[in-house]
């Protein structure tokens, strides 16, 4: 095995792409939760460990190696409580410190700007429970990092669609949608420029501190819907006003749908130094859709 070492902590449908992006130039280790998930990610040639840091003792181990080139952390918090203590317990048994630490969080930190432009300047606001862990999370990261000298990459991320990732179960189901004037503004990030995004962090030694990832379009909800119906060749979405979506959608659901803001991706391109592929999203829609369709017909199931 030749180059470094960097290691992938929670292993799914982003950390399997990536994983397969950094192997030849890294030695790549990723965590998984399950024995099942581990064994999965070793038939597709990658060298997977079982982590849960929900289960996890003091006297737990973590794969580290002395040529630690980064930890890329993708785990999500958990879904309750006011802080992550999944990154608490991983950070209370790292005994290696990484050159690079790259946290993958979400740009729900900033609230909802009312469609207003954000960027990495903008103060955090977060709205809701699943955010404000993300912000402790982000200040757990920069503690831990600045005592130890490490560099310290954030990756605030929207929503990743991509092969497997789109909504087509629910355009064939009918499942109603908000009509188009009532849906907030919103962003996307296409699962491999998420992963040249954590590459370049990673390759990139003057990266350091918050970026947002962002493929540069905003857009509703139900645009993004009626998109991919339109490629996929699917009826559009059946269309309800907010009232009665709040009368039947989850809470979950209306929580991202209650918040509207525009992501500036300036920094990420000019300082982070990331090439998208998919700028404009019918392509990246196209090409969810063509390799979707690559494995229905090698009958392979998709990665969670």
């Amino acid at each position: 095995m030749k180059g470094p070492h960097v290691l992938i902590v929670g292993c799914g449908y982003v950390g399997r792409r990536l994983a397969r992006q950094l192997q030849g130039d890294y030695q790549v280790t990723a965590t998984t939760r399950s024995a099942e998930r581990a064994a999965a990610l070793k038939r597709d040639g990658i060298d997977a460990t079982v982590l849960d840091l929900d289960r996890l003792r003091t006297s737990s181990q973590i794969p580290e190696r002395l040529d630690q080139a980064a930890i890329c952390y993708l785990a999500p918090p958990p879904g309750s409580g006011e802080s992550d203590l999944r990154l608490d317990r991983f950070f209370q048994i790292a005994t290696v410190p990484p050159q690079t630490f790259v946290y993958i969080s979400t740009t729900g930190v900033y609230g909802d700007t009312k469609g207003a432009l954000v960027d990495e300047s903008a103060p955090v606001q977060p709205m809701t429970d699943r955010a404000r862990r993300r912000v402790s999370a982000e200040e757990m990261v920069r503690v831990w990092c600045t005592e130890r000298h490490v560099r310290r990459v954030v990756l605030r991320v929207p929503g990743i669609y991509g092969p497997g990732r789109l909504p087509l179960e629910r355009l064939r189901k009918a499942e109603p949608t908000l009509r188009d004037q009532d849906a907030g503004v919103t962003n996307r990030i296409h699962v491999d420029d998420l992963v040249a995004a954590c590459v370049a962090a990673i390759r990139n030694p003057e990266a350091r501190g918050v970026y947002n990832v962002t493929d540069g379009t905003s857009h509703t909800s139900t645009q993004f819907l009626d998109r991919v119906a339109a490629l996929a060749q699917l009826p559009l979405a059946p269309r309800v006003s907010m009232d009665e979506a709040q009368l039947t959608f989850s809470p979950e659901r209306l929580s991202f749908l209650n918040e509207s803001r525009r992501i500036s991706n300036e920094r990420m391109l000019v300082n982070l130094g990331v090439r998208l592929r998919y700028a404009q999203l019918d392509e990246g829609i196209r090409q969810a859709l063509d390799e979707e369709g690559r494995r229905t017909t090698d009958n392979r199931p998709w990665s969670q």
